[in-house]
Order: structure tokens, then sequence, then C-alpha cells
């Protein structure tokens, strides 16, 4: 049987309903948060594996939709050849998901869509808690009511861990010091109590700080390689920064992305840390992408007291064994790799040639 596919623009959840997805011989895959860092490189991944890629989207005024337009553009809108479909959707809209799960009948959700600044849930973290944390809920709430055989991955974080000494595997205590973090692990914990209680294949992901050219420039790494790329341009005099001491276990989200569908494809569902194993701290991702291109970060780095979080973390150093010994995952892209490459892109998006700046480029 072959399954009926769906024009790419984005449908809301009642146009769905005519639509019929159930007969397909592909893997059918939802993804919240498509538009996202993570969301777009999963969705590469899964179609070059074959999968018919469903993704969530909000409604908006403005479209943000930069990271997969290429994937829109690579996959036909022919109702008889597309495998990649866009559907509105809400976290916080429950009758919507359910309609949508129900009529997609994924093999696999993704949770990827959060409000994942952890700055910004200071200043929402109701919103932070209702999307991140019963957004998750709603989901699987989804999947047990109707009896659907859906593999489900949650998009837990590192930032749980908090103040908890490294490094931090799968055992380790949380003490979340953020409302990002704190409704991170009442989706973590209850995505545990739905495969427990209701024997769900839940498995969720504690991925640490993975990092790539897609990056939102509110992040602090994105922001460090954006505002380089800015000063070598002359738009940019000073980057401020808030707290440089902090120290992050860094890796590349292409490499994450594929531990999350590793962990779908096993036999039983676990919990797996994804991490380097290596710390740095944010003073040395500064040093090391200035460095790059032979600038003095002294010159142009300024502190400002309005970058500071209320409750910091002060180390996060991921332990990955399990995932490698269990999974057969290892992060592949070093960390000079990843700096150089969100560096040139940077570079090239502000209209600054990275050949005449980064240093070991290959001259044009």
């Amino acid at each position: 049987m072959q399954r009926r596919a769906v024009w790419l623009q984005a449908i809301s959840v009642a146009q769905c309903e005519a639509i019929d997805f159930s007969s397909a011989m592909a893997q059918i895959a939802l993804i919240t948060g498509i538009t996202g860092q993570d969301g777009s490189y999963l969705a590469e991944f899964l179609l070059a594996k074959g999968y018919q890629v469903h993704g969530v989207v909000r409604r908006s005024s403005t479209m943000n939709r930069g990271r997969i337009d290429h994937l829109q553009h690579a996959n036909p809108s022919h109702p008889e050849t597309s495998k990649f479909v866009l559907h509105y959707g809400d976290m916080t809209d429950s009758g919507g998901l359910n309609r949508l799960v129900k009529t997609v009948r994924p093999d696999e959700i993704y949770n990827l869509a959060a409000q994942s600044h952890v700055q910004i849930s200071f200043d929402q973290p109701e919103y932070t808690g209702d999307a991140d944390g019963l957004g998750t809920t709603r989901l699987l709430e989804a999947i047990r009511t109707m009896g659907l055989p859906t593999r489900f991955y949650q998009a837990s974080t590192s930032e749980m861990f908090g103040l908890t000494p490294p490094p931090q595997s799968e055992s380790t205590p949380f003490h979340p010091r953020s409302p990002y973090a704190v409704a991170k692990l009442y989706a973590h914990w209850m995505t545990v109590n739905y495969r427990e209680a209701h024997h769900l294949f839940a498995c969720s992901g504690i991925l640490f700080n993975h990092e790539s050219p897609r990056r939102g420039e509110n992040f602090v790494t994105r922001k460090v390689t954006r505002g380089i790329a800015q000063i070598l341009a002359g738009k940019l005099d000073k980057l401020r920064m808030g707290n440089l001491d902090p120290k992050r276990d860094w890796g590349h989200a292409r490499d994450y992305v594929e531990a999350m569908w590793m962990m779908l494809q096993q036999d039983e569902p676990d919990d797996y840390v994804i991490a380097t194993g290596v710390t740095r701290s944010v003073k040395d991702f500064v040093d090391t992408a200035f460095g790059l291109v032979g600038l003095d970060p002294a010159k142009y780095v300024v502190s400002d007291p309005a970058y500071m979080r209320p409750a910091e973390v002060h180390e996060l150093r991921g332990d990955p064994s399990k995932a490698q010994r269990e999974l057969g995952w290892k992060a592949e892209t070093s960390f000079d790799t990843l700096v150089r490459e969100m560096l040139e892109n940077d570079m090239k998006l502000e209209g600054v040639d990275p050949t005449h700046h980064l240093i070991g480029a290959a001259k044009s």
C-alpha cells in the first residue's frame, strides 16, 4: 500500500483530518520544534533515511522557517511525491495536538519544541512551564489515549543537573537552577512515568550543549561568532557578554540528532546522556573564536551585568559512556571544527570573506 502524500505548505489540524496518512510503507516521524536548530538537522537526517517527515510549526504573522526552507525546496509539493509536510500546531493546545497525532499516526514522535532560552525563562516562567512541561504531557497523553504504538523521544537537557557536580550521568541527581530547567525536569519525569505506568516506548535524551551555525542568535556561542563577524564587517565595536566563567560540554547538533534516532531504534526504551565528555568555559569559547581570526578578545569583549543570570550553573560535563556502550554513539565533530564552522557561516552572512580572515582557510 502507498501512503497518500500531502502538499508542503503548513496546514491546519482541521484540514489535516481529511487526509489519510495510515497506509504508508515508509516510517512516519512527527517533529515538534522542526523550525529550530535540532529540528532542522533531524528532519534532514530522517529524510535521508527515507522517512516521511511531518513537522509542527506555530502560526505566526512572520515566517520563521529559514532553517528548513531548503527541505521544502528539495521535496516537491506534488501530492504524489511529498515526503515533508508541515502542520500548524502549538504545544499549549491539547486538542490540536491530539487531532494531529490521531490523523498522522506517526511511528515516531520527536518532541523538540520548547521555550529553550534559559535567561528568557526567568522573564517568562509560566509560559516556559506550560510549553516545555505540560506540552510534553499533552503529547504523551495523546499517544496513551489513542493506544498507538508510537515511539516517543523527549528532548531533556543538561540544565536539569544544575548545581550537581560533574561528571553528570543518567544516575546523577538533578538540581535545576532556572524555570527552563525546572520545566524540562517535569517533562523528563513525566516521560519516565508514562514509560513505567503506561508502558509507552518513551525515551529521554539528556543532551548537553550542542551548537551549530543554525543556533539562535541570542545563544551565547552564536552571539560570539556573529559578534566577531560584525566586528570584522565594521558593524560592531564591542561584544557585550555576561559571565565568562561557566563551563559547558559543547558538541555539534548534527551529531546529536543521530543519537535521538538511535534511542528509538532500541529494543527497550531508556534514557541517555549525550555529550562529548569534555568541558570548556565560555571564555575558552571566546578565546578560540577570536583566535581563529587573529583578534585579541581583550580589545573587544566587555562585561555587561544585563547578561548575568539570577542563578548560574557553574559546570556541566556529561558522561556519555552509556550511549557509547548501548547505542554505539560518539560525538564526531571536534570543538575547533564546530567553532570554525559557526564563524565561517556568520562571516558569510555579514558579507565578510572567510578566506581573508579565518586562519587556515583555503584562499579563493
